[in-house]
């Protein structure tokens, strides 16, 4: 059977009319209707409430700006800076959070539901997350679009999005090892840094949330998509967890409660967990591997049975790229389960409209939704083929 456009673009429409900030009450409403709309499909689904802070930029802006103090201070003002550059590695890379926990925290709504064979012992998971991002000026695509421009050639051979939480980290670390050393140049570049940092993530979390259509309601839509096709043509052999995860833009923090509720009962050498993430920009990727301060490859063999889903379907898919940032992968490879992420691109590499109030419906090319369907449906059919 081939994807509904209209309930694709229906999905997305819907639920970008409201607002959906990490951990709010917009979040919450998108997590029922989304569970509404599985059940209708005959997918048992369920709300599960973790605790999240609900922002990426108030912790980490937090901690920028303890790295600008220990800039301004002297040998016993080092232990700030270190502590604080500390602080962000563990917050981004999928760590214990442990800054994290002295926030204040809130309610978070995932939604998982169970299609497929429910007894199978063979479980794929497909995870969107329905929250949105505030924007930012950060986030402008201007500056890699003139770098691109003006150097195509090398640009063209950059597989990799630049990992900018590095620079967020250094800041601090220069400023407190600057402090320790006593020498006053790394102590300017590292309050210099952690200053513009600290600026930065105050624009974020002062900015009102982006209507996320491509990031990452063509997801929703597509965990959607794939529980229809399943109501028609059912699979024995393969249970398939859909699921849409809240506080995915603060760090994953829904995705975390997640893999904390669901991991132990998940056997990892029957498991793949498949990350749908901005499936609306012109064109599908299989990323390789993610992660904001070092690089994470993703789990070779669901990277595998995602390539040969898109062959089966006769869908292009472009291989090749990392991504510096961070998506709920990280969770389930943290948590010892196989994961990979589907995404998709624009000439310049990056998710279309990326956290910025321009990711609305009309935007996102439900061409590329559509082929996500076609791939992610393949890959369910040939899971239940092997098994058979």
């Amino acid at each position: 059977m081939e994807p509904d456009l209209a309930r694709l673009r229906a999905t997305v429409e819907h639920l970008a009319s409201f607002d959906r900030p990490s951990a709010s009450d917009g979040e919450r409403r998108a997590a029922q209707w989304i569970r509404g709309e599985l059940e209708a499909l005959g997918v048992p689904a369920r709300i599960e409430v973790e605790t999240a802070v609900g922002s990426m930029a108030i912790p980490l802006g937090l901690l920028s700006a303890a790295g600008a103090l220990a800039g301004l201070g002297s040998r016993r003002t080092a232990a700030l800076g270190l502590l604080a550059a500390a602080g962000i590695v563990d917050d981004v890379s999928g760590g214990p959070q442990l800054f994290r926990r002295l926030l204040p925290h809130r309610a978070t709504f995932n939604v998982t539901g169970t299609a497929g064979d429910a007894d199978a012992e063979e479980t794929l998971v497909f995870v969107a997350h329905h929250d949105a991002a505030n924007g930012g000026l950060i986030f402008r695509p201007e500056l890699t679009q003139l770098v691109a421009d003006t150097f195509p050639a090398w640009y063209e051979r950059q597989s990799t999005s630049p990992q900018m939480l590095r620079l967020v980290a250094a800041g601090p670390a220069l400023a407190g090892l600057g402090a320790l050393s006593g020498s006053g140049l790394l102590r300017r570049v590292g309050r210099f840094l952690a200053a513009g940092s600290t600026l930065a993530f105050f624009d974020i979390a002062t900015r009102t949330v982006v209507p996320g259509a491509n990031d990452n309601l063509t997801a929703v839509a597509v965990i959607l998509e794939l529980a229809r096709l399943l109501r028609e043509e059912p699979v024995e052999g393969v249970r398939v967890l859909l699921v849409s995860t809240g506080s995915e833009e603060s760090f994953m923090e829904g995705m975390r409660g997640w893999v904390r509720r669901h991991g132990p009962e998940l056997d990892p050498a029957r498991t793949h967990v498949v990350v749908l993430e901005t499936l609306g920009s012109p064109e599908l990727i299989l990323l390789e591997g993610e992660g904001m301060i070092w690089m994470t490859d993703y789990d070779a063999g669901t990277r595998d049975l995602i390539a040969d889903a898109a062959q089966r379907a006769g869908e292009a898919l472009r291989r090749g790229l990392r991504l510096g940032f961070a998506t709920d992968a990280l969770s389930a490879l943290r948590g010892g389960l196989p994961a990979a992420t589907l995404a998709s691109c624009d000439e310049y590499k990056m998710p279309s409209n990326y956290h910025s109030q321009r990711d609305i419906p009309r935007n996102v090319d439900f061409g590329t939704v559509a082929s996500a369907v076609r791939v992610a449906d393949a890959a369910i059919r040939a899971a239940a083929s092997a098994r058979a």
